[in-house]
């Protein structure tokens, strides 16, 4: 597990101030404070790729396949518990969230099938996981849940803030 980045390190800052220019300042999101700290901190903690790729299966097996992270995180496959959904679907939402805006030629794809239908495409998938995160309404989940409704509502923009990030980065 890695060292955790502190809250004072300048790199924290650095992303926050380059998100809040994209969504606040480039797409014109006002009232979004909390997602700019979720997605800067998000930035943060997948500098490290044991945070990209977090999951892990029944054997302690870390899962990179997107298909492979479906499984795990759903109750009629691999889930022992619907808390184990929501942690899943909340990874799957920060991981698209995360490929789709920083490196959209290289979002992870997969050629597995749910239930013999084909995975949903990554955007659509992004959005469809916060979207189950948010249905978690009870404790201790309840506070939530409308975060990850608008996690879910907005995830296309967020994408396209996280890509204006990218494009300021300048190294891509």
């Amino acid at each position: 597990m890695p060292e955790k980045i502190s809250d004072q390190h300048p790199i924290r800052r650095m992303f926050g101030e380059m998100v809040h220019r994209a969504f606040h300042d480039r797409l014109e999101l006002r009232g979004d404070e909390d997602v700019e700290r979720y997605v800067s901190n998000l930035l943060v903690e997948f500098l490290h790729d044991d945070q990209i790729y977090a999951i892990r299966n029944a054997y302690g097996k870390r899962v990179t396949d997107l298909g492979e992270m479906l499984l795990e995180g759903d109750v009629r496959y691999n889930a022992p518990s619907f808390e184990r959904e929501r942690e899943v679907h909340k990874h799957v939402g920060d991981f698209l969230l995360f490929w789709a805006g920083l490196f959209p030629e290289s979002v992870p794809k997969s050629a597995m099938t749910l239930n013999g239908e084909p995975l949903l495409p990554p955007i659509a998938q992004g959005r469809t996981s916060y979207g189950i995160v948010s249905e978690f309404r009870h404790e201790p989940f309840g506070r939530e849940s409308s975060f990850y409704d608008k996690m879910s509502r907005r995830f296309e923009a967020y994408v396209v803030g996280l890509r204006y990030v990218r494009q300021e980065i300048g190294v891509f």
